[in-house]
């Protein structure tokens, strides 16, 4: 994909002071998380390893955005960056299977009075490994990221960076939500967690562009334990 550039004419561009103090406490708490949770991530390592073959580290390409300027304009660009998991899959599935949901999802065209099939995410799905199941579940498959946080290409709250063969299907106006760090947790995942519509999602993606604040990011960063505690939507 081709980088692309969208400028905050759109409402969302809270200043300099804002994304500094951002990058300040994002920098901060991932470098806290990362040294006490480092047992826990050494454990599901071994843990992994164990239990099917391949590597530790799921690494795949996401569609984020990073923030530009250019004298007195700010503008966010769309970009693709790695981003990395705790592989929760066998070693070589097949990742036609979540790509058509997705497109299904996005394009409204799976049964809306389903539950089970309503979700973002695929459920039942068969490449899913014993300890995969576990870690998506209780979503520690994403502490990886907490490096993508301390590289500056995420945030700890932010849009979820989504996959290339999902940002197909954005039309123009999804395309706001791009006016933020993605993180590795958001509006949507403490509100929605996976049991919204996509166009649900989005506009979530886009309140948060909008009303981007400090307290709000520690607000959405409180509301993640309960939502992950809940397992409510993950799997």
């Amino acid at each position: 994909m081709m980088d692309q550039v969208i400028t905050t004419s759109i409402a969302g561009d809270q200043g300099f002071c804002y994304f500094l103090s951002k990058r300040i406490l994002d920098i901060a708490l991932a470098a806290l998380l990362l040294i006490f949770l480092a047992p826990l991530l050494l454990a599901i390592a071994i843990l992994i390893k164990i239990d099917s073959r391949g590597p530790i580290i799921f690494v795949q390409p996401r569609v984020g955005a990073r923030r530009r300027s250019s004298g007195k304009r700010a503008y966010w660009e769309i970009h693709t960056f790695r981003i990395y998991k705790f592989r929760s899959m066998f070693c070589d599935a097949d990742q036609a299977l979540h790509q058509a949901h997705i497109h299904a999802y996005a394009r409204g065209q799976i049964d809306a009075t389903d539950p089970a099939t309503t979700t973002f995410k695929l459920t039942n799905d068969p490449r899913i490994t014993r300890v995969g199941r576990i870690l998506r579940r209780s979503s520690l498959d994403e502490l990886p990221q907490l490096a993508n946080v301390l590289k500056g290409e995420m945030s700890l709250v932010g849009p979820r960076p989504i996959p290339l063969y999902e940002f197909e299907d954005y039309q123009e106006r999804h395309k706001q939500r791009f006016a933020a760090l993605p993180g590795i947790t958001g509006l949507w995942q403490v509100k929605g967690r996976c049991q919204v519509s996509f166009e649900e999602q989005i506009q979530m993606d886009i309140e948060y562009v909008r009303n981007q604040s400090l307290w709000l990011d520690f607000k959405i960063l409180l509301l993640t334990i309960p939502a992950v505690l809940s397992g409510r939507g993950a799997g």
